[in-house]
């Protein structure tokens, strides 16, 4: 149960009952999906079926954003739902790839052999590519630019292993990098922030590696248990003869040292993460950005120097989640977050790390780039009192599984299913 999770973390429950009370509504919006066209509001169902984390904030997002970046986020699923079908031939995968761009002007395109899980979205993919076809140019070449060269990126390491470091950045920039890119075109194209943010590709694609090295440092059990190898060679090989090795117990202080090393290296993309974000004018925008990497710094935190990483699932609780969905509004608060999991890290620090003195190095300069006068930090838990703290406790304690009901119930009632 959510609530049990956070009872060290009164913070947390507070936030959680007043989540269930509707207190995301600014990054959770809902949409007029009445006015919408059929295919559009097809597009936001398998919008919210497909994305885990993406799809609330993408609704909140201003005007004909919202739309823009619904479709381009189809789009790529449909193309990374090719990349991952692992029962489509690679003589007919490549080609698929590397044209995917294409299938976005052609009205009837569809495929109906994936067998995975968001198969939907490639075999409706005619419902998708008519909203496409519906956005304006400006949109229009963005997304049909960066699927282009996403897919040929994924069909270059469809036959090849992430081996170097700089090959894993080249992955990564492919599969999100790419997103970061494409993203801030959107953003500058739609003219809610400066063109500036759009033409500055180098913190942009930082942006999208900090949540793919995440996603595949915390992924590493799930990936190797179904035959999937992300972690790069040049990383793993200095501590193990194998990837699989980090599974057994008797290699922990090995698995541990590669898990560090790697993270060490996705905290070097948080300055540019602090850079791009301080850049940023639109709250919906600044809201759709900041949300997913505080998250992931969060994960980072969690994962570093964490054996389960290597037994089991590792994630943040759901309480954190919604206390970062509800605080980081602003770049003061985003400033505040960085500097807390900065410090959670670097108390975790062995002095027998291998990796402690770039570990160090990376925290301190994070450290200066986050930095906040600390005379006017504010605590994230200032506000509370102590007594009322303990009361919404109690109240959301005895709450919780009432709350948990009549949510579902109310929030089916307004489903765009229905509609």
């Amino acid at each position: 149960m959510d609530i049990l999770k956070s009872l060290g973390h009164p913070e947390e429950i507070f936030n959680l009952f007043k989540f269930k009370m509707g207190g995301c509504s600014t990054v959770m919006r809902k949409l007029d999906y009445e006015s919408m066209s059929e295919s559009l509001r097809t597009c936001y169902l398998y919008l919210n079926q497909t994305s885990r984390s993406f799809a609330a904030v993408i609704q909140a997002l201003d005007g004909e954003l919202r739309h823009a970046v619904c479709i381009f986020y189809l789009v790529l699923r449909a193309l990374d739902t090719v990349e991952d079908d692992m029962t489509i031939p690679m003589d007919k995968k490549v080609p698929m790839l590397n044209d995917f761009h294409t299938f976005l002007y052609q009205d009837e395109w569809c495929f109906t052999e994936s067998q995975e899980k968001d198969r939907q979205v490639l075999a409706d993919f005619p419902t998708i590519s008519v909203e496409f076809r519906n956005l304006a140019k400006e949109y229009r070449d963005v997304i049909s630019d960066i699927c282009h060269r996403m897919g040929v990126g994924m069909a270059e390491f469809l036959e090849k292993k992430v081996g170097s470091m700089k090959e894993w950045d080249l992955y990564c920039h492919y599969v999100a990098g790419l997103v970061g890119i494409g993203l801030s075109q959107l953003f500058s194209a739609s003219q809610l922030e400066d063109p500036e943010v759009g033409h500055d590709t180098e913190i942009a694609n930082s942006m999208g590696l900090f949540l793919q090295k995440t996603n595949i440092i915390r992924d590493y059990l799930e990936d190797i248990q179904v035959g999937r190898a992300f972690w790069p060679q040049e990383a793993w090989s200095q501590f193990a003869g194998r990837l699989e090795d980090f599974a057994q117990p008797e290699k922990l202080d090995s698995a541990l040292s590669c898990l560090n090393f790697l993270v060490t290296d996705a905290l070097r993309h948080v300055p540019d993460v602090i850079a791009y974000l301080s850049r940023l004018q639109n709250q919906s925008v600044f809201n759709f950005c900041a949300i997913p990497q505080v998250m992931a710094i969060a994960t980072l935190s969690t994962c570093y120097n964490n054996p389960r990483l290597f037994q089991g699932v590792v994630k943040i609780r759901k309480g954190q989640a919604v206390t970062l969905m509800m605080e980081a509004t602003n770049m003061r608060a985003v400033q505040t977050i960085i500097t807390q999991y900065n410090q959670e890290i670097l108390q975790k620090v062995s002095h027998s790390d291998p990796t402690r003195d770039k570990t160090l190095r990376i925290l301190a300069l994070i450290r200066e780039k986050s930095a906040v006068s600390q005379s006017n930090l504010p605590s994230r838990t200032a506000h509370l009192s102590p007594v009322y703290l303990s009361a919404a406790m109690l109240l959301a304690a005895l709450s919780w599984q009432y709350l948990s009901t009549t949510a579902v119930q109310a929030q089916g009632t307004g489903d765009m299913k229905g509609q």
